[in-house]
């Protein structure tokens, strides 16, 4: 273990008697939500993965050490200190280097948890290809993270705001498996549908175990894409999210708002052109995704 890398004492624990333990993000908390949302969806996250019998270890830099398993005043201290910058893998040299504070994205999260060792990860949903990729080359660091790094991602797909079918041909050149969880098809965030396939289909927290496991066995790294679809009672429809989504791009183009902030940007928009609905519909599939995550953990 890096010395630079601290467990707290109860994913330390959990991971030494081979409890269950899923890794979960810190940028929700920061950049997700305003206050106090933010911090009622991160603790509502821990506690989910407790009643499901796993330990939650919220991953995030303070002082320059990688951390895995938060105190509920660093979660408040993450929801509400300003700036707080996203981390992927390309930022942590710089942040220990620094002593720094930062929010992990999926991928920084990603790489946190495969040196502690914490293997199922839930989250929102992946970065991918962003629309106009061909003139922009805005990629997310999610999708080579996920081919390098052995953790498995529990999410509700990709970010609507974002092109799916590119997202998914970049993860298929690069060897990621895409599962859909009782789904055919893969979820696009805050809609069940996107009009692409998955994969392969699986049923089970333990049939999702199962692949994992002789994933590992073969020895083909990376990572593995579970998508949840976001249940239906919580669901936005698809055409008045388009709709939403265009109206959100056309702003960030005129705005000139460019690289990373253009998602951030996007989910806020999302949020006030839905009068809150993107909101409710996003701490719903993160505590669904959680739950999903600690099932397959304690199926491993």
């Amino acid at each position: 273990m890096s010395q630079h890398v601290l467990l707290s004492d109860e994913v330390r624990d959990a991971l030494l008697a081979g409890t269950p333990v899923v890794a979960l993000e810190s940028t929700i908390i920061s950049h997700g939500f305003p206050y106090p949302d933010n911090v009622e969806c991160a603790l509502e996250s821990e506690r989910v993965a407790r009643e499901e019998g796993a330990v939650p270890a919220t991953i995030a830099v303070l002082g320059g050490v990688l951390r895995a398993g938060l105190g509920r005043e660093d979660i408040e201290y993450l929801g509400t200190a300003k700036p707080i910058p996203k981390l992927s893998r390309r930022d942590l040299g710089v942040a220990v280097a620094r002593g720094s504070d930062g929010a992990t994205t999926v991928a920084g999260t990603m790489v946190i948890a495969e040196i502690a060792g914490i293997r199922v990860f839930a989250t929102g949903g992946i970065g991918g290809v962003h629309r106009g990729a061909e003139r922009t080359f805005d990629i997310s660091a999610d999708l080579l993270e996920l081919a390098r790094t052995e953790v498995a991602v529990v999410c509700a797909g990709a970010k609507s705001v974002l092109d799916i079918g590119l997202t998914l041909e970049v993860l298929e050149t690069h060897g990621v498996p895409v599962l859909g969880y009782r789904t055919d098809e893969f979820p696009a965030f805050y809609s069940r549908s996107s009009g692409f396939g998955v994969d392969a289909r699986l049923d089970t927290p333990e049939d999702v175990a199962a692949v994992i496991r002789a994933r590992h066995d073969l020895g083909l790294g990376g990572g593995i894409v579970i998508s949840n679809a976001i249940a239906e009672e919580h669901e936005i429809d698809r055409a008045t999210l388009d709709a939403w989504t265009s109206t959100a791009r056309e702003e960030a183009e005129t705005a000139g708002v460019r690289g990373k902030d253009v998602t951030p940007f996007l989910l806020s928009r999302l949020h006030s052109l839905s009068n809150g609905a993107t909101q409710v519909a996003n701490k719903e599939l993160v505590w669904s995704n959680v739950r999903l995550a600690a099932r397959i953990a304690r199926a491993q």
